[in-house]
């Protein structure tokens, strides 16, 4: 073949394209709003017609024979209309694909599980099986983010409607014992003074806890870390929580092992344990023991407050740590329950997470009662065991 021929051949397949490529971009305009199926048509189409076109005017130009163009023509048809044919069939499957996705979409108010999304999404690409994926995810990263904001409204509505029941019984009480000793209508004026500091003192508490609460949720908790022995802040605590567990006949022990050094926010643990320990003892049985242990885990240290509560149900675990949420249904205090406006646990959860820490709870193996698991970074430990309790452990 000639030079001359080949140049021909490439001018004349040149300009068949190039015309047939104008035609795809004008419909390609044309189309541009349409279904993505017809996109894909059209984008399968062009190359097909190309070839087609340059081929049929190639031949004419070559003066074959019409039998040898009628050969060509019918070979070039047959892969044209296949090749349009599967370009349809790809097209229509992929839009397929693409409307399950929008409806996957439109369906973010449906409550399906994410394993079922994906079991539908699975036919498709690699691409579209991720972007399936990644919409179930957020889905179900919506739902948890939207029943947290449920659960944390319900809380708001509970902690103003259960701290103004708290606060309005010792209110009244303080005033009917206020006017009665103004009356001078008490044989035992000393006896009212006590009750009244009692009173005054479970505010107090009350409204610091309110105001810790505040703190943490503001993100403003002011924590201070320092390197501590944590067989020093189990002891301290042990001890602080010794009288009110006299008081409810429990018993309180606790073991560290030696040399476990943390570095955090020393009354802030403090604080940790301390709630942790009253809530153990309040919810104890009488003649129940309350144990505390601290040991090393791998670059952590675990403090677990083991109870004899009796347990927790299923239903109330994901409320444990919940603003004002409280196991018993009872809400009057007694003399020997300072706190107990369900604001504890709540203000435990918020110092740990705090000191980027964590802060669980499950239910004892043996069904008698629970487990507060406290997880918290170490600088570094001994492994051998230090026995720790309260100056006076409960026998």
């Amino acid at each position: 073949m000639s030079l001359e021929d080949l140049t021909s051949i490439v001018v004349t397949a040149a300009i068949a394209a190039l015309v047939v490529g104008a035609l795809g971009l004008v419909a390609g305009r044309v189309l541009r709003y349409r279904s993505i199926r017809w996109q894909l048509v059209l984008i399968a189409l062009v190359p097909v017609a190309s070839a087609y076109a340059g081929a049929t005017a190639v031949a004419q130009m070559m003066f074959i024979s019409a039998h040898d163009l009628l050969v060509m023509s019918v070979v070039t048809t047959v892969a044209a209309v296949v090749g349009f044919a599967m370009a349809v069939i790809v097209a229509a499957v992929i839009s397929r694909w693409s409307a399950a996705l929008h409806a996957q979409v439109r369906a973010f108010e449906d409550d399906p599980t994410v394993e079922g999304d994906r079991a539908r999404s699975r036919p498709g690409t690699a691409e579209l099986r991720s972007l399936a994926a990644e919409l179930s995810d957020a889905r179900r990263r919506l739902r948890e983010s939207a029943d947290r904001e449920r659960r944390l409204e319900e809380a708001r509505r509970e902690l103003v409607s259960w701290v103004s029941h708290d606060l309005r019984t010792p209110l009244a009480g303080l005033r009917a014992m206020v006017e009665a000793l103004e009356d001078d209508m008490v044989t035992d004026p000393s006896r009212y003074h006590r009750q009244i500091r009692t009173e005054v003192d479970w505010m107090t508490v009350m409204v610091d806890d309110l105001f810790e609460l505040a703190r943490i949720h503001a993100g403003v908790l002011s924590v201070v870390p320092e390197q501590v022995l944590l067989a020093d802040l189990v002891s301290e605590a042990l001890a602080g929580a010794d009288a009110v567990a006299r008081v409810r006949d429990v018993r309180v022990t606790g073991s560290v092992e030696e040399g476990i050094e943390v570095v955090v926010d020393p009354g802030g643990i403090a604080r940790v344990l301390a709630n942790l320990l009253s809530n153990a003892v309040r919810h104890t049985r009488p003649g129940g023991e309350v144990t505390v242990r601290g040991r090393l885990r791998a670059d952590t240290v675990e403090i677990e407050v083991v109870d004899e509560c009796g347990g927790i149900a299923p239903e109330d675990m994901a409320r444990v740590f919940d603003v004002a949420w409280q196991a018993a249904p009872a809400r009057t205090p007694d003399a020997s329950d300072i706190g107990g406006a369900g604001l504890g646990l709540a203000i435990v959860k918020g110092v740990v997470e705090a000191h980027t820490g964590e802060v669980v709870v499950v239910n004892r193996g043996d069904g008698h009662g629970c487990v507060f698991r406290v997880t918290l970074p170490v600088t570094g430990a001994d492994q051998d065991t230090e026995t720790v309790r309260p100056e006076a452990v409960l026998r």
